[in-house]
């Protein structure tokens, strides 16, 4: 029997970057509907978001959670988009009553990279580098390594903050490598920050694919398309966010990876951390869990023990 063929509109940022993973996603989704005979077409929504719309101020300072989601999540609720791809690491912890994180993609390389005038690596710059990031966590860990940078901030999309390289005299800007990697642009890294060196963000090279709970056509859908290894470490990464009720003005971050499969259920190591926005203090915890959710739950109440409670109420987190 045929069914009517329906189509979803999927809302996104409109960034050169959102749009290729979105165009990326799709893609993925019309094989997935080509190969099982599911009736469905796709039509992209560009929608713009708070923290698209200021750029002259950086993220920790512009305030509130869900800056580049809120405008699409409230598209989503209204039903003008069925559903939205998001890059994980923008997702706050809680989602709006009947939304729900409908997918969880594969994820690409987590780690932030530099782009660099000069040179190979982070050692390689020279003293009293001018570099230039959007993020506290960034900043914090990168000045905890290397005291004598110059860490300046630098807003807008990917392509606008390598141009500043030239235009505005920096040494070197920090990016995601994951936005790299999904632009075709890995020829132009130059150094990949080793995860121990600097710890990426909550879910850092994953996306969120958010739908509402109730369509259970587009939920279907969407669960061909969730990896579950990406799941299970996003998950415990996020857990650590939630218990830390931790945004843009909070240096944190946590990463994940699966070290043993041989039990019912995969081993997993996560590292959080939590540090004061000028490097001075930067804590970090390690810990191993087969349970994602109480494994981020206990990280997180390890760094509040050692100290990242004072750092959160110092700052207002």
């Amino acid at each position: 029997m045929n069914r009517e063929t329906r189509v979803i509109t999927v809302g996104t940022r409109q960034s050169a970057l959102a749009l290729t993973q979105t165009g990326q996603v799709i893609d993925q989704l019309s094989a997935i509907c080509e190969e099982r005979g599911l009736p469905y077409t796709f039509e992209i929504r560009k929608i713009l978001t708070k923290g698209d719309r200021i750029l002259d101020v950086t993220l920790s300072k512009v305030g509130g959670k869900g800056l580049f989601v809120k405008e699409i999540e409230q598209a989503l609720i209204d039903g003008e988009i069925d559903l939205a791809v998001h890059s994980m690491k923008d997702m706050p912890y809680e989602l709006p009553d009947g939304l729900i994180n409908g997918a969880t993609p594969k994820r690409v390389n987590p780690l932030d990279c530099l782009i660099m005038k000069e040179g190979g690596s982070l050692q390689d710059l020279p003293l009293g580098a001018k570099v230039g990031t959007s993020s506290l966590r960034r900043s914090c860990q990168l000045k905890n390594v290397r005291p004598d940078l110059r860490l300046e901030s630098i807003r807008g999309n990917i392509d606008s903050r390598i141009r500043k390289l030239e235009t505005e005299g920096f040494d070197a800007v920090v990016l995601a490598a994951a936005g790299m990697s999904r632009m075709g642009w890995e020829d132009r890294i130059s150094a990949l920050i080793p995860a121990d060196l600097c710890t990426p963000a909550v879910g850092q090279g994953a996306l969120g694919i958010e739908c509402r709970a109730s369509d259970a056509g587009v939920r279907e859908l969407l669960g061909f398309l969730n990896d579950a290894d990406t799941e299970l470490t996003v998950r415990a990464e996020r857990s650590f966010l939630g218990t830390l009720q931790g945004g843009c003005q909070v240096p944190i971050g946590a990463h994940a990876v699966i070290v043993d499969r041989s039990g019912d259920t995969p081993l997993l190591e996560l590292t959080g951390i939590v540090g004061s926005p000028d490097g001075a203090t930067l804590l970090k915890e390690i810990k191993r869990g087969a349970d994602p959710i109480e494994l981020g739950k206990e990280v997180a109440g390890a760094l509040l023990a050692a100290g990242g409670d004072r750092i959160l109420a110092e700052i207002g987190g």
